[in-house]
C-alpha cells in the first residue's frame, strides 16, 4: 500500500518506475569485484593472516617455511608492513580521545580477526596453503569484552599507556545538573538499565578488492565493493605515501553494504600495498568466516536510561549514560554511532530537559562501525521501551502516552535539546494511522499463545552533513556533494555524482530527477557512479541517508541550468527568445511564435560546436553544482506489529507489520517502499555477534550459527507513505535509507511486553531469541 506520494507533473518525478538496471542483473550480468577478478589472466590471489587470539604480543614471526611454498609471491608480516606503510586516519572522535589513527602494522594484537599479514600466491587456496605454513608465537595478555567489565578498576587494559579503556566522553543536549533538577520534582521517575547488541553486517556480497600497480606510470588502481570510493583513495594514499592522484579506486556492482562497507579496513590496505610490491594485480574476496570474524560489527551500546513525567503522564526529562563498544580501536568512523545516539535519544517527543552522556569503550572484540540506523536505532530503542514501562507502570495504554507528548505540526520547526532541529512533520498524525492499522487486532492474555500489538514512532536523519555543521563539532569531512551532468553531441544524457549504488536504486532515482528537469525520457540519461577519476568528491558518498538529498539537489539544479542553456541554444535556432520556446514529448524544440522546429538532438550538436551561443557563455553542455545543505532534513516513521508468543517455546511470530512513512516528495515510491521493508526483523528477534565471555573467540563463525530472517520469518508489510516536503532543499526530498529499521526492535518489544505483560520489565535488550524470552516466562512462572 503506498499512497500520497506526490508526483508533480507528467514527468518522471514521483513515478513508481521500475529500476533501471534490474534487467541486467535478473539476466545474470552484474559485475561484481570476483566477476572482474576471476577470469582475468595474471591476477595472483591474496590470503590474510589473522589473530588466533583476542589479545597478545606476537613474538614471532617465521615466514621461511612459506617463503620456500613455491606458490607464495609474496609474505608479509609486521616488520614487513611496518616498513612499507603508515597509519590510517580516522575522522570522528570524542573529546580527549588520543586515537586518532589505527596502526596498519602491529605487533599487538586486540581481537580475534585482526590482520597480522598477508600471503599472496596463484590462488586463494595457494595463498591460505602457503599460511598455514607461516610460524606465529603470540604471548596471550589478559582480556575484556564487556564494556562494563572494560570500565571497572583493575580491568585489562587495551592500551596501558592511557591507564583507562575509556577513549573518550561527551554530554549532549541539558547539562546533568539541569537534568537532576527537573527529575527531582518529577511524580513518575522510570529507570532502566538497556542493551543493544552487536549485530554483524552480512551483506550477500561480502568484501573484496582488485588491486593492480603499473610500474611505467606509479599508478594503483583499485577495484573495490565498497560504499565511499573517495575516503578509500584517500586513506590508501595516507597509508601508501603515495600522492592522492596515483591512486584511482573505482567501483563495480555492490552486493549490498548496510554501513560495512563505509571505511577503508586495514586488511584491504595489505592488498594493494602487496600489489604494489609486486608490481602487477592482486585480488581478494573474503570469505564468510572472515567476514563475521573481522567485518566491524554494527551497534554495541548499553545505557542507563531514566524517563521522569508528570502527574498527568507530560515528560519532564530524558536521560541516557550510554556505554559505546568500540572494540579494539575507534574506526574511521569511530565513536559516531554513539554520538548519534545521544542527539536522537529524543526522537519526535517534548521534553523540557533532555540529555545524554556518551562513552566510548574499548574492549577486546571486533572493532565497531557504522551500521543502517547509525545510532538512531538504539536511541529509539533506549526512549521507547522507557515510555512503554512508564505507561505499564502509570496504567496507561501506550499509544494515548505517546500521542500525550509528540511534537505538533504547529511547532515546527522544532529545536529539540541536543539542538537539532527537525523541519516539518505531521508527527501525532502518523502515529494515529499504525495505531489504527492493528486497532482492530486480536489481543489475547490468557492460554499458552498470546497476542499483543503495539505502534511506535520514530525519526530519522537524513541528508547529513551540511558543512557549517561538521565544523562545529570536529568532523573532520565534507558535508557538501557535487552533481555534474553533460548533454552529449549526440543529445544523449551523461550524469557524474559521488554516490554509489549499493542495490537501493540511487541510479535510477536520480536518473528521474534529471530527465523531469530536462524534459527528457528516462531512457535517454545514463548514471555514471563510483569512480574517483570521474566522479565528483564526496566523503561520504552512499551513506547516512543522504545521497538522494544532496546529489539529487545538487543534479536538480543542474538540470534546471543546462535546460535554460538548451532552451537559449535552441531560440537561437528557431530565431525566437528562450521564453517562446517548447519542448514537446517527441523530444522537439517548438517556437510558439515562429512555428518552427528543431530536434533535441539537433540542439545538442549546434551547442557543442558552439553555434547559437551568447559569446561570454562556453560551449561545453555541461553543469556542475555543489550543494552544501543549508540543514538536516528530518523523516519520520510509525511502525506497528502484531505478535504471537508462544509461552511452551519462547518463539516470537511476527504475524503482521504496518509501516506509515513520510520522507517527503518521493522520487520513486516503488524504491520507497522496497527501502522501507528493511532487514530490522532480524536484529530484534534472532541476530548477534557475541563474544565467548571467557575466551572473548567469537561464537558466530558462518551464516549457520547467525540466524537471519528466512522469508517465512518475515510477515506481509503494508506500507503507507505522507508527505510533508522539506524546506531546506527545492525538491522538498528526505532522505529514507535508514528509516524503515529504526523503530523495529521497539515495537516488536512493545507488541510482546502487550502480550505477556508479565514479562514486560525484562524486555531490556535485543535480540528476543526464543531462549531469551523462554527465560523471562520461567522467571514469571509462565512456563
Amino acid at each position: 500500500m503506498t499512497e500520497d506520494t506526490g508526483a508533480t507533473g507528467p514527468g518522471p518525478l514521483g513515478r513508481a518506475l521500475p529500476r533501471t538496471h534490474d534487467p541486467r542483473l535478473l539476466r545474470g550480468d552484474g559485475r561484481y569485484v570476483d566477476d572482474i577478478a576471476g577470469p582475468q589472466r595474471g591476477v595472483l590471489h591474496a590470503a590474510v593472516l589473522r589473530s588466533p587470539v583476542a589479545h597478545g604480543r606476537v613474538t614471532r614471526f617465521d615466514a621461511t617455511a612459506a617463503r620456500e611454498d613455491s606458490g607464495a609471491h609474496l609474505v608479509l608480516g609486521p616488520d614487513g608492513i611496518a616498513r612499507h606503510t603508515g597509519p590510517l586516519p580516522t575522522f570522528w572522535r570524542l573529546p580527549g580521545q588520543w586515537q586518532h589513527t589505527i596502526e596498519v602494522a602491529t605487533r599487538t594484537v586486540r581481537y580475534v580477526g585482526q590482520p597480522i599479514g598477508l600471503v599472496v600466491a596463484d590462488s586463494r587456496a595457494a595463498a591460505e596453503d602457503a599460511a598455514e605454513r607461516v610460524e606465529v608465537s603470540i604471548d596471550p595478555l589478559p582480556a575484556v569484552t564487556d564494556v562494563d567489565a572494560a570500565l571497572a578498576p583493575r580491568a585489562p587494559l587495551l592500551y596501558p599507556e592511557t591507564g583507562t579503556n575509556a577513549a573518550g566522553r561527551i554530554r549532549l543536549g541539558d547539562p546533568e545538573a539541569d537534568v537532576e533538577r527537573a527529575m527531582a520534582d518529577a511524580a513518575h521517575l522510570v529507570t532502566r538499565e538497556l542493551a543493544v547488541q552487536r549485530v554483524s553486517v552480512a551483506p550477500m556480497e561480502p568484501r573484496g578488492l582488485l588491486a593492480e600497480w603499473t610500474p611505467a606510470t606509479q599508478q594503483l588502481t583499485v577495484c573495490s565493493s565498497t560504499q565511499v570510493p573517495h575516503p578509500v583513495r584517500c586513506g590508501l594514499a595516507a597509508a601508501l605515501r603515495l600522492r592522492a592522484d596515483q591512486v584511482r579506486v573505482t567501483v563495480p556492482d555492490v552486493g549490498g553494504g548496510f554501513g560495512g562497507k563505509t571505511t577503508l579496513y586495514v586488511d584491504e590496505t595489505l592488498v594493494c600495498l602487496a600489489a604494489k610490491l609486486l608490481g602487477g594485480r592482486v585480488a581478494w574476496t573474503e570469505d564468510r568466516a572472515e567476514a563475521m570474524a573481522a567485518d566491524y560489527h554494527g551497534r554495541g551500546q548499553r545505557a542507563t536510561a531514566r524517563l521522569a513525567l508528570d502527574a498527568d503522564g507530560r515528560f519532564l526529562a530524558l536521560d541516557a549514560r550510554v556505554r559505546g563498544d568500540l572494540g579494539a580501536f575507534a574506526t574511521q568512523g569511530g565513536s559516531g554511532p554513539f554520538q548519534i545516539t545521544g542527539l536522537s535519544l529524543e526522537g519526535p517527543y517534548r521534553f523540557p530537559c533532555a540529555g545524554a552522556t556518551v562513552t566510548g569503550v574499548y574492549t577486546n572484540a571486533t572493532p565497531t562501525g557504522a551500521y543502517r540506523g547509525y545510532g538512531m536505532q538504539e536511541a529509539c530503542w533506549i526512549r521507547e521501551r522507557l515510555i512503554a514501562e512508564a505507561a505499564r507502570e502509570l496504567g496507561l495504554d501506550p499509544g494515548e502516552l505517546r500521542l500525550r507528548n509528540l511534537i505538533t505540526v504547529g511547532e515546527m520547526p522544532y529545536t529539540v535539546r541536543a539542538q537539532t532541529t527537525y523541519d516539518t512533520g505531521d508527527y501525532p498524525a502518523t502515529l494515529q494511522r499504525a495505531m489504527a492499522a492493528v486497532a482492530e487486532r486480536p489481543r489475547v492474555r490468557t492460554g499458552r499463545l498470546r497476542r499483543g500489538v503495539a505502534a511506535v514512532p520514530s525519526v530519522e536523519g537524513t541528508g547529513y552533513g551540511p558543512t557549517a555543521l561538521l565544523e562545529q563539532i570536529g568532523l573532520e569531512a565534507s558535508g557538501w556533494e557535487s552533481g555534474r551532468i553533460r548533454i552529449n553531441e549526440d543529445g544523449t544524457v551523461t550524469v557524474f555524482t559521488g554516490a554509489v549504488s549499493l542495490g537501493q536504486g540511487i541510479e535510477t532515482a536520480l536518473a528521474q530527477i534529471v530527465a523531469d528537469r530536462l524534459g527528457l525520457p528516462l531512457e535517454r540519461i545514463a548514471v555514471r557512479l563510483g569512480d574517483t577519476d570521474t566522479s565528483p568528491h564526496s566523503d561520504y558518498s552512499s551513506q547516512a541517508s543522504r545521497s538522494l538529498v544532496l546529489c539529487g539537489t545538487a543534479l536538480l539544479r543542474a538540470g534546471e541550468r543546462l535546460r535554460a542553456r538548451m532552451d537559449a541554444l535552441a531560440a537561437a535556432l528557431l530565431e525566437t527568445v528562450p521564453e517562446d520556446v517548447r519542448l514537446e514529448a517527441d523530444e522537439t524544440f517548438r517556437g510558439e511564435k515562429t512555428s518552427r522546429t528543431a530536434t533535441w538532438r539537433e540542439v545538442a550538436a549546434r551547442g557543442w560546436l558552439g553555434w547559437g551561443r551568447p559569446e561570454h557563455d562556453r560551449i561545453r553542455l555541461e553543469e556542475s553544482v555543489d550543494y552544501d545543505p543549508p540543514d538536516i532534513t528530518f523523516a519520520h516513521a510509525a511502525h506497528a506489529a502484531a505478535v504471537a508468543v508462544d509461552l511452551d517455546t519462547g518463539v516470537v511470530t511476527v504475524e503482521g507489520y504496518w509501516a506509515v512513512h513520510d520522507s517527503g516528495v518521493l522520487v520513486n515510491p516503488l524504491i520507497a517502499e522496497g527501502q522501507t521493508v528493511g532487514e530490522g526483523l532480524g536484529m530484534a528477534l534472532l541476530e548477534e555477534a557475541d563474544c565467548d565471555p571467557a575466551t572473548a573467540q567469537p561464537l558466530r563463525r558462518g551464516l549457520a550459527d547467525y540466524p537471519l530472517p528466512a522469508p517465512a520469518d518475515v510477515p506481509p508489510v503494508e506500507v503507507a507513505h505522507t508527505r510533508t516536503p522539506s524546506p531546506h532543499n527545492e525538491g522538498g526530498f528526505k532522505g529514507l535509507g535508514e528509516g524503515g529499521i529504526l523503530p523495529v526492535a521497539a515495537v516488536v518489544a512493545g507488541a510482546v511486553a502487550d502480550a505477556v505483560p508479565e514479562i514486560a520489565a525484562g524486555l531490556n535488550r535485543t535480540p528476543l531469541t526464543p531462549y531469551r524470552i523462554w527465560t523471562l516466562l520461567r522467571e514469571a512462572g509462565l512456563a
